[in-house]
């Protein structure tokens, strides 16, 4: 079927998921996402792309899947595009689908791999960039899944997915979290509770991150509340040179969750960690 016109129906309601106004579904746009998305196990309930969308051997395998999918697909003039479009250039290509849904007795708490799990917590994150980052790095450094409270970014919104690059499709994410119900799940599930924090007790090397633990970081701007903090376990902090005093939010996670990687990735030798 053949879109012409901008008050279509169909294309009003994908700019209404695109801008956040229908909460079960979510809108993807891009080749390599929309790849990640067919590629995945999300439901994916209908399709948009223009008549410039590059007829490539990747273009017309991801229509293909669609096709195998039963997607409905819907051909659009290349001047709609830009109404469609989250980004300056479009690629032609624009996908809904359902939103995915966790609950925390879905997150793993005992890895069957034998290895420690580690499960992030993310208080009030408000950069839907950031976030997305976050999620990439949480999936590559193998955290078992990320909790992200109230008040905080769209882990969903089309900024915060292209960020991701895919992971948000696969990695466990519940968002809407209380943070100090959270904490009193990780403590439940005997997960030991960590924040970072830039007036940490520990340099972050120092704990000993092949145990299970919940790891917290707070926003961007203010980080975790004094009362937050009083409610986790343990603080830990990233050591750096003066004058600077902080890392931006992504790269202070990625730091952190990669020392965690590597620790769980050789044999326990530092029986003086924390």
């Amino acid at each position: 079927m053949k879109i012409t016109s901008r008050d279509n129906s169909k294309l009003k309601n994908a700019r209404k998921i695109r801008d956040g106004k229908i909460d079960d579904l979510i809108f993807v746009e891009g080749l390599r996402l929309c790849e990640e998305l067919v590629n995945s196990d999300l439901k994916i309930a209908e399709a948009f792309y223009t008549d410039q969308f590059p007829s490539t051997t990747r273009s017309e395998e991801l229509l293909d899947k669609l096709r195998s999918k039963n997607v409905d697909l819907f051909e659009i003039t290349g001047n709609l595009a830009g109404s469609l479009s989250d980004t300056k250039s479009s690629q032609g290509i624009f996908l809904v689908a359902q939103r995915p849904h966790f609950e925390l007795s879905d997150i793993r708490t005992h890895d069957l791999s034998g290895k420690s799990p580690i499960v992030l917590l993310l208080s009030k994150v408000n950069n839907p960039s950031n976030l997305g980052v976050i999620l990439r790095t949480a999936e590559a450094s193998g955290v078992s899944g990320v909790l992200i409270t109230k008040h905080s970014a769209n882990a969903f919104s089309p900024k915060s997915l292209r960020a991701s690059m895919g992971s948000a499709f696969r990695l466990p994410v519940i968002e809407n979290v209380d943070l100090s119900e959270a904490v009193a799940w990780a403590k439940k599930h005997k997960l030991e509770t960590v924040c970072a924090d830039i007036n940490g007790k520990f340099p972050y090397t120092e704990y000993d991150w092949t145990i299970p633990t919940l790891l917290v970081f707070g926003s961007e701007a203010h980080g975790l509340t004094a009362e937050e903090i009083e409610v986790i376990e343990r603080s830990i902090t990233v050591p750096m040179n003066a004058p600077v005093e902080s890392l931006n939010l992504a790269t202070s996670a990625a730091v952190i969750l990669f020392e965690a990687r590597r620790q769980r990735e050789i044999p326990k030798q530092n029986s003086g960690m924390i």
